[in-house]
């Protein structure tokens, strides 16, 4: 059961045999699950993503899976649902995790462009709801000019455009014959590392990602120059989040749960932490790197 943006990106992904085993379910739509009435609800994350709700016995318990706070051009935006528990995600659960304005982080790279109209812009974005996201912006900065990507984003970006994402004049970079100077190109993360990006000379080595705060994650990735982008929710948007949910109950996953239960507990709420089998709670980028 999933939004119907989600089972669109999942047939992408799996296959169109994938959608016939599931149920598309609208925003905010009620259903009856053996007895128990579900829905759905946006969560900010990426296009079609949603919390889901369960009501049942006069609870509600609203899990959010992956959420954003601010506004995001390229999905809904997160809606509070008032829960008795609410089970949210804690990947930047620490309070040195502030992300700055996103407009700052695209001038920066407006910026770049500018000062160095001789270099290709080579940036690092995940496939699925990041690169459409730094496209987005780039728009709604005033850049223009047609946006390359790696081919791995036609696909996602077409399906972005047929729900009313309007990402600009793009292409793909295969066939096209130019040292790309001065041009921005979008890319999975991966293929920043790999030999497809020796064919840009002496590009800007950009990477668009809320860990680009932590400086030891920017040397060790080489990036020239770091976008503090992310589709997580941080210190701030999380404490926020249960201020203004107010559950009797918080459980947390998905990350730095420490702070983040403590603070529940000082503000007169129940928290708990749930750790799931086989994540690796020290840092989920790998895992966005393995879905692309």
């Amino acid at each position: 059961m999933a939004t119907p943006e989600t089972l669109a990106i999942m047939a992408v992904r799996y296959g169109s045999d994938f959608a016939q085993t599931a149920q598309s379910l609208e925003y905010g739509k009620r259903v009856n699950v053996n007895g128990v009435e579900v829905s759905l609800h946006p969560a900010g994350h990426v296009l079609g993503s949603a919390q889901v709700a369960a009501r049942t016995k006069g609870i509600t318990i609203t899990a959010s899976g992956d959420y954003k706070r601010r506004r995001d051009p390229t999905c809904t935006g997160f809606e509070p649902v008032p829960s008795d528990v609410f089970i949210t995600e804690a990947t930047f659960g620490l309070p040195v995790f502030r992300h700055p304005p996103d407009s700052h982080e695209i001038g920066k790279l407006i910026h770049s462009l500018q000062q160095f109209p001789e270099r290709a812009h080579l940036v690092g974005a995940y496939a699925l709801g990041k690169a459409q996201r730094v496209m987005m912006l780039l728009r709604e900065a005033g850049y223009d000019e047609t946006i390359y990507v790696h081919g791995a984003l036609e696909k996602l970006n077409r399906l972005y455009e047929s729900f009313g994402v309007d990402l600009g004049p793009w292409q793909t970079v295969s066939g096209v014959k130019s040292d790309f100077a001065g041009k921005v190109i979008i890319a999975p993360p991966s293929a920043i590392a790999d030999r497809w990006s020796r064919r840009f000379p002496d590009p800007v080595s950009a990477f668009a990602s809320g860990w680009m705060s932590v400086r030891a994650r920017v040397r060790q990735r080489g990036v020239e120059l770091p976008i503090i982008l992310s589709d997580h929710a941080d210190w701030d948007e999380l404490t926020d989040t249960l201020t203004e949910l107010n559950p009797t109950e918080v459980w947390i996953t998905h990350g730095r749960d420490d702070a983040l239960s403590r603070w529940a507990q000082l503000n007169g709420m129940t928290a708990r932490a749930l750790h799931l089998v086989g994540y690796d709670e020290e840092d989920d980028e790998p895992i966005e790197e393995a879905i692309e």
